[in-house]
């Protein structure tokens, strides 16, 4: 499927307000307005927040995942107050207590919603720092050594770019204005829409998304520059042809949501679009085995690395691996092999198609990892040669801060990526029909539900939210560049062994 015009450009990053496809947002209020409404339109008067709407002279259905709460509803200058016919109540959202789990909890969830609709972070009391999962980095605090907020000079004057390339070598030279890139994701595992929702909003902030292991849909060649595309396992896909369009190439020998497993897509995602780029049959259920049985060593390795430098003499080359014990060594040996990126993937991370049991019981947490490899690199004196990259469960800003500040250079996200555009976090991705949001699905009927511009601005608006955030916390953390985070784990405290920065004080910490 070809694309043409505007979809194939890239966009401006300007935040624009970009409501709920679904017409009404979830939130943790509800408001319901009853039959005995006049339309007299005093509640759009008094809200604050545009909660309610009009078209012509009738009330709509207000738009409740924008109201502040029962507190505001029920002042005497608000919508519950000032409807002559009481029409008007404000109460609990039964739905909300329903969503998400101790990672994405329901405040996650809504509060990145609220992000990708407006480009802001909530304006009432809803948690968009943490989650409840009980350690990693749920258990972290900055400990921060001045109150903000920063005013817009001192945001402006911060840098939160990051270097790609430390080799200096002969290679691209590419710094990304964000800490941040997005991970891979098949055609196959999600749509072709989220695929290009994915890469034009990360191009707009002059960043990079990756391919994942489904080859290369000829809709993303208008966005080589910001591509990533992948070599994993499978080879699927996987041409000289494409592996020279892009300036950055990705191994991928193991996920950290599944490490030892390899990949498995099934059958019914298994379109003709999506066999016809993977060279497969249609219907068949594709497997990716583990590991490469073309590298069992180091040398192995490094003539995987010298193929790929080749056949792209100027294209970086980035490893993704898991997080074994020693991905320490992992992490040394490839650089001695020559790549550019180490990207060490954690347990945390994968779309609801990662088994649990895999996810929950393999693979090392992230937060483990980081300083593990951080450390290592830097007693070899080679941290300065190679950017180190996380990823593996990366779910607000503050996720992304903490991360680099135990050693990561950046970070890769995914599942913030699909939230953004209203995933429920259902876990039926690996369905064909799974995904009743229309994000992880190759079904033509669900694909639909979703707008190539509405998605793109989605991901937009939460990224120059968390940029925002990101500033904020490099500001009251006295620092002046995201580079300068890297490593400084003596600015974050653990609830267990801290009292610097206490649990019941969040907003301070």
């Amino acid at each position: 499927m070809h694309y043409v015009n505007e979809w194939t450009r890239v966009p401006r990053r300007d935040v624009i307000v970009t409501p709920s496809r679904f017409g009404r947002g979830i939130g943790r209020f509800t408001v319901v307005v009853s039959d005995a409404c006049s339309d007299c339109l005093k509640c759009i008067a008094v809200c604050p927040e545009s909660v309610f709407v009009v078209a012509g002279n009738k009330l709509m259905p207000p738009r409740d995942h924008l109201c502040l709460g029962i507190n505001c509803a029920n002042r005497a200058d608000r919508c519950v107050k000032n409807c002559p016919e009481s029409a008007i109540r404000v109460g609990q959202n039964p739905s909300a207590r329903a969503l998400g789990d101790k990672r994405w909890t329901a405040d996650l969830l809504m509060s990145t919603w609220y992000m990708a609709e407006t480009g802001m972070l909530p304006k009432h009391d809803i948690e968009y720092r943490i989650g409840d999962s009980g350690g990693g980095f749920d258990k972290l605090r900055f400990i921060f050594k001045r109150r903000g907020p920063a005013s817009a000079s001192e945001k402006d004057a911060i840098d939160t770019s990051v270097t790609l390339n430390k080799r200096h070598d002969s290679r691209w030279k590419i710094d990304i204005p964000i800490p941040i890139y997005g991970g891979g994701m098949s055609f196959g595992s999600v749509s072709q829409v989220t695929m290009l929702s994915r890469v034009r909003a990360f191009a707009s902030w002059g960043s990079f998304t990756c391919t994942g292991e489904g080859g290369y849909p000829e809709a993303l060649y208008p966005f080589d520059h910001h591509i990533i595309t992948q070599v994993a396992t499978g080879l699927f896909g996987v041409r000289e042809e494409t592996i020279q369009r892009v300036r950055i190439v990705e191994f991928k020998y193991a996920q950290g949501a599944k490490p030892g497993l390899g990949g498995h897509l099934l059958g019914p995602k298994v379109t003709e679009a999506v066999a016809r780029i993977r060279e497969t049959v249609p219907g068949s259920s594709l497997f990716s085995p583990f590991p490469f049985h073309s590298v069992y060593s180091v040398e192995d390795h490094k003539k995987h690395v010298d193929w790929i430098k080749a056949v792209n003499p100027r294209g970086l080359v980035s490893v993704k691996v898991s997080t074994p014990t020693d991905v320490d060594m992992v992490a040394v040996g490839s650089y001695y092999a020559g790549t550019h990126i180490v990207h060490i993937d954690g347990s945390y991370g994968g779309t609801g198609a990662a088994p649990d049991v895999a996810k929950k019981n393999i693979a090392m947490p992230i937060e483990y990892a980081i300083p593990k490899v951080h450390n290592f690199l830097l007693n070899e004196h080679l941290r300065d040669e190679i950017t180190l990259i996380a990823s593996g469960g990366i779910r607000t800003a503050y996720d992304v801060a903490k991360a680099i500040a135990l050693g990561a250079d950046g970070v890769v996200t995914g599942t913030s990526d699909l939230v953004s555009m209203e995933c429920l976090r259902c876990h039926n991705c690996e369905s064909g029909r799974g995904c009743a949001r229309g994000i992880a699905t190759t079904d033509p009927e669900l694909t639909g539900l979703m707008e190539l511009n509405w998605g793109t601005q989605r991901i937009i608006n939460m990224l120059s939210c968390w940029q925002d955030q990101l500033k904020e916390i490099l500001f009251r953390l006295g620092l002046s560049r995201i580079k300068d985070l890297v490593g400084r784990s003596d600015l974050l405290g653990h609830l267990d062994y801290t009292r610097d920065c206490p649990d019941d004080d969040i907003r301070r910490c």
